[in-house]
């Protein structure tokens, strides 16, 4: 295998964008743990609702300050469409996943993304991936079925069927996040990040508002689900945002892709230390083979002539 490198005078310096992925990831790992606190007491739909007009109301004010209004109304349209499968539906999926599964088997799934952004641009846009990213998609499904089958990460009490339907879940949210990928590239190439974000969080809000109003719980859910997301829509939401459009700028897409590799092992960490979930072998096996596949078809890692001279 030989990956790709940049040159020397080419590099971005490390210590900025280094720090901005390991807390990106920290971020993204901790979600999971968020979403299934307020998920708990909440529902999944509110908890996604509550979650992305939090981060609405916590990006707005900023990018107006940052003089991204004039953006923002020209590009609601597509903005507020696109935050329906970046964040509306992808977040009401994993919130519903979370009640049946444990955080970390759902942040191992979440990193096939990637996969699944391949696949939408391949038909969308006519991108066919070479050999290694063909490769690279077949490992990676072996990953998630291998994970699907071996019943690890189940809640005390959940059924095979009931974790069945979460890990389905999970890959739907996957595929939301891969069409919104392509939809952003088609629909809002050179609109400033910060508008797009903005925007895509007061279209996921508007989208899921009346489901959540509908299903909003009998109870008031306590202060813990509460302060659970609030957390999920600034830090991991607002901030989170951010934070991943700057290491885009910093260090260019590609590098921050490998975020993904990232959020699993900090979801992992976060679960076992504060809802003690089990992390099994097969997990960790699942989920390095995921991994091996997702590498292989963002085109991070390369099968080529210098892997057979080796």
């Amino acid at each position: 295998m030989t990956t790709s490198t940049t040159t020397a005078a080419g590099a971005p310096k490390p210590k900025g964008w280094l720090v901005d992925l390991v807390l990106l990831g920290a971020l993204w790992g901790a979600s999971f743990l968020f979403m299934r606190i307020g998920a708990a007491e909440f529902g999944a739909l509110p908890t996604a609702a509550v979650r992305v007009s939090i981060a609405a109301l916590f990006l707005l004010p900023i990018a107006l300050l940052r003089g991204q209004g004039p953006a923002l109304a020209r590009h609601w349209k597509p903005s507020f469409s696109v935050g329906v499968f970046n964040s509306g539906l992808p977040f009401a999926l994993f919130s519903f996943a979370v009640l049946s599964i444990n955080s970390s088997l759902a942040a191992v799934l979440n990193a096939a993304t990637p996969m699944f952004g391949a696949l939408v641009a391949w038909a969308w846009f006519r991108e066919r991936p070479d050999g290694s990213r063909l490769v690279g998609l077949v490992i990676g499904f072996i990953g998630v079925a291998m994970l699907a089958s071996g019943g690890a990460g189940l809640h005390t009490g959940a059924s095979n069927l009931a974790a069945l339907w979460a890990m389905l879940a999970c890959l739907a949210a996957c595929l939301c996040y891969g069409i919104s990928a392509s939809a952003t590239r088609r629909f809002l190439t050179g609109v400033p990040p910060l508008a797009t974000a903005t925007g895509s969080q007061i279209g996921a809000s508007l989208f899921l508002a009346l489901p959540a109003v509908w299903l909003w719980p009998a109870q008031m859910p306590g202060l813990r689900a509460w302060l659970a997301l609030l957390a999920l829509g600034i830090a991991c939401t607002g901030v989170a945002y951010i934070l991943f459009f700057r290491l885009i700028e910093r260090a260019g897409p590609a590098r921050a892709l490998t975020v993904t590799f990232l959020v699993p092992v900090f979801a992992a960490f976060y679960g076992a230390v504060f809802l003690g979930e089990t992390i099994t072998q097969w997990m960790l096996t699942c989920a390095a083979v995921i991994v091996c596949g997702v590498a292989l078809s963002t085109g991070l890692v390369k099968l080529g002539p210098r892997a057979a001279k080796a």
